[in-house]
């Protein structure tokens, strides 16, 4: 019995041998050739499937512009149409991949950072310029950080009040005005009312707003009113808005008339209204635009009226009004220029279409005026800053506007300037 356990013990051994001499005798810790059991499973001539080949990813490099602007991206390397073909191929039966080469990491450069300007050093005796500001929205911390350090003569506020808390308080000198945009804007008169009732009620529909917002020193009445012949009506509506808010507490900003307006002949019914303003603490304001470039009209006349070099048809209009009628009379009012600035919309002036300051920058330098835009109208402005320092009644004006509230004021915007005219106004001692 255990001679035949032998016998069939050494069967089943020479029956393994050749099994593996069939293999190849490869047995190496119980590890199989596999590419020799491949092609014992898969003979020559049958179908076999590849691991796919991945091209590496190409590293890419960048050449950052100057100032900030987008870096431009250059492949230094393309995979070939083959290579894609591969990549692009799925497989319908795959047998152990390869290992996938892991894609070294490029960092993406950083776009080298627009230099920011500096503020211009705050002198020690402050500012004499009469350059204010006009804030559509006060939503940028440019804003308040030029109040702050060059303590404007007025800040016009429309619609968004918040702010002027901290304009009293960090610039307390600083002249504030507000209008409400979306009550007053296109205000349609009634001509057949009575204006004083309609003044009354006038204040009446707006006077939450205006005692919720004390740090207002002037408050306007409706914008860029037009009024045609009826001054006198207009005179008496304004005059009766000022005792109105009087009786409150509150003061007016009187007027508010647009560039162009009113005219000569018109302005003496409106004389009656600056008298109530004096005796009420009220202000006269106005404004002022031009375009192609903010002198333009500069002394040219009124109808049937001589021509002055030191008064306009638009910018310096306002001189009108203090030498034919406030001064001789004695009723010099304070005044503020509420609004200046560039106008594409007057019409019929020379030049492109447009709209505000920024539109023309291309025409300035055609012009002869620089290269740089800002450089060309903040040299404007200062043209009409030196005008209004020549008059004591001009407290300031506002150049609108910074804050703008959409792109249907991108145009106008200053926002981004007033870090340059912060270098203008520090020279006006």
């Amino acid at each position: 019995m255990r001679a035949r356990q032998i016998i069939g013990w050494m069967a089943a051994g020479a029956l393994i041998a050749l099994i593996l001499i069939a293999l190849g005798g490869r047995l190496i810790y119980g590890r199989v050739d596999r590419e020799r059991l491949a092609r014992w499973i898969w003979p020559e001539g049958s179908s076999t499937v590849s691991a796919p080949t991945y091209t590496p990813i190409p590293r890419v490099t960048s050449t950052p512009s100057s100032f900030g602007s987008e870096a431009t991206v250059t492949s230094t390397a393309t995979p070939s149409s083959e290579a894609t073909r591969r990549l692009q191929a799925a497989p319908s039966e795959t047998p152990e991949p390869s290992a996938t080469p892991t894609a070294t990491k490029t960092k993406r450069p950083k776009p080298t950072p627009t230099p920011t300007l500096a503020w211009a050093p705050t002198p020690e005796g402050g500012v004499a310029s009469k350059l204010g500001l006009h804030v559509q929205w006060n939503n940028s911390p440019e804003i308040m950080s030029y109040v702050r350090r060059y303590q404007p003569p007025v800040v016009k506020a429309v619609g968004d009040f918040g702010f002027l808390g901290e304009v009293k308080r960090d610039s307390p000198e600083t002249v504030t005005v507000g209008r409400l945009q979306a009550m007053d804007e296109g205000y349609s008169f009634c001509f057949d009312c009575d204006p004083a009732a309609e003044a009354r009620a006038f204040v009446a529909a707006r006077i939450e707003t205006y005692l919720a917002n004390p740090a207002v020193d002037y408050w306007e009445g409706v914008n860029e009113p037009v009024v045609g012949e009826q001054m006198a009506w207009f005179a008496a509506f304004e005059s009766e808005r000022v005792r109105a808010m009087a009786e409150q507490g509150l003061r007016c900003a009187l007027g508010a008339f647009s560039a162009g307006t009113p005219e000569w002949e018109q302005f003496e019914a409106f004389v009656p209204a600056i008298a109530v303003g004096l005796e009420h603490g009220a202000v006269f304001s106005l404004h002022e635009y031009d375009a192609p470039t903010l002198n333009r009209s500069a002394g040219a006349g009124l109808p049937g009226h001589p021509n002055y070099p030191d008064r306009g048809a638009l910018a310096l209009r306002y001189r009108w009004w203090y030498e034919d009628f406030l001064i001789p009379r004695d009723m010099v009012i304070p005044m503020v220029v509420t609004e200046v600035g560039i106008e594409g919309l007057i019409g019929g002036r020379p030049g492109p279409e447009g709209q505000g300051w920024r539109d023309f920058a291309e025409y300035w330098t055609e012009q002869g005026l620089g290269s740089d835009p800002i450089a060309a109208y903040i040299a404007q402005l200062g043209w009409y800053d030196a005008q209004l320092r020549r008059d004591d009644y001009v407290i300031g004006c506002a150049v609108f506007t910074a804050g703008a509230m959409n792109d249907d004021w991108a145009s106008y915007d200053i926002t981004h300037m007033l870090r340059h005219l912060s270098y203008y106004v520090v020279t006006q001692q």
